[in-house]
């Protein structure tokens, strides 16, 4: 059983299990609004939890943005949740209406349970740009500045939490610029930013990405679209394909390189924003992303059933045949 909602549009999401509870958050947006591209500019976080991964019961609208005027005012986009130091912590991209949401900032609210309330540390605001390591919004060099998606690892590393995120480094060809931010904290309320983990050089951005480690070796999973990938990359891959694939790594803090070839990808995109998820049926990963482009050509907006994955040789592929059956 697909994860749709008859009155919203629905597409990233994040996941957290706790007590073979599965919690997913996902953006939303009514489908009153009618064209889904106007649903990043009406959107909220949904929150919906399952035994399988398969049924799912939805608990409505988890956070939604601040009242104006704050940094935060217009958007409420992608991010993760994570248990740490006694309470639940939800990561958040924002943006405001004062700048027509083209810089994007990370946010930073907490709760005593799964289910809310989520409530703001201070204004919210977590991590801003550091110009040092990445590239601000420059009108007709790229659509924002990318500065989203956070992915918080739950456990420190050396003393430290460490966070991840969608941003672009400021220098080098336009289409090569796509990074994996990086920053720092010792509490997860004060956050430095430091030197991308994987530096860049195929792609213009890597979108929502989720880092988890299998066997002593280290997976971040992310997403975009053909367009955004350099001359080289789409040259390799016969122009290219749009939807999820993955870096891998000994560590996480990198070096972070492209899995080979293409986890799941199609032109027009069929699946976007995917993650890499433990199946509670069947005990092995698999796949799970938001469906994008229909048959019918038009946008989809629901959240598919697990995909099967195989490992080999320490690489994910989508299996074909456990997927048709």
């Amino acid at each position: 059983m697909t994860l749709k909602l008859n009155d919203k549009f629905i597409w990233d999401f994040w996941h957290f299990e706790e007590a073979g509870e599965q919690h997913l958050f996902f953006l939303q947006a009514n489908r009153s609004i009618g064209n889904p591209d106007l649903r990043h500019w009406n959107v909220s976080v949904g929150h919906a939890v399952s035994q399988d991964l398969r049924n799912w019961t939805s608990l409505g609208t988890a956070f939604a943005p601040s009242a104006s005027p704050a940094w935060d005012d217009f958007t409420t986009w992608t991010g993760s949740v994570i248990k740490a130091e006694g309470r639940y912590h939800l990561f958040y991209t924002g943006t405001c209406r004062a700048e027509n949401g083209m810089r994007q900032r990370i946010g930073h609210a907490t709760s005593d349970s799964l289910d809310g309330p989520w409530e703001r540390v201070g204004s919210g605001l977590a991590l801003d740009l550091d110009e040092r390591f990445y590239e601000e919004h420059e009108e007709g060099r790229w659509h924002d500045r990318a500065l989203r998606d956070p992915w918080v690892l739950a456990d420190k590393i050396d003393g430290q939490y460490h966070m991840f995120y969608t941003a672009r480094r400021n220098d080098g060809p336009l289409y090569a610029r796509g990074v994996i931010g990086h920053a720092v904290s010792p509490d997860l309320v004060n956050w430095t930013a430091t030197e991308p983990v994987y530096a860049g050089g195929h792609y213009g951005q890597l979108e929502v990405p989720q880092i988890f480690e299998r066997d002593g070796r280290w997976y971040c999973v992310f997403c975009n679209i053909a367009a955004h990938w350099t001359e080289e990359m789409r040259a390799q891959h016969k122009g290219g394909v749009s939807g999820t694939h993955y870096l891998v790594a000994d560590n996480p803090l990198g070096p972070w390189q492209p899995a080979p070839g293409f986890l799941d990808g199609d032109i027009p995109c069929r699946r976007y924003a995917g993650k890499i998820l433990r199946d509670p049926v069947t005990g092995a990963d698999c796949l799970m992303a938001f469906e994008d482009t229909g048959a019918d050509g038009q946008f989809v907006g629901q959240i598919s059933d697990p995909i099967p994955l195989r490992m080999e040789n320490g690489l994910y592929a989508i299996d074909d045949y456990l997927a048709r059956k």
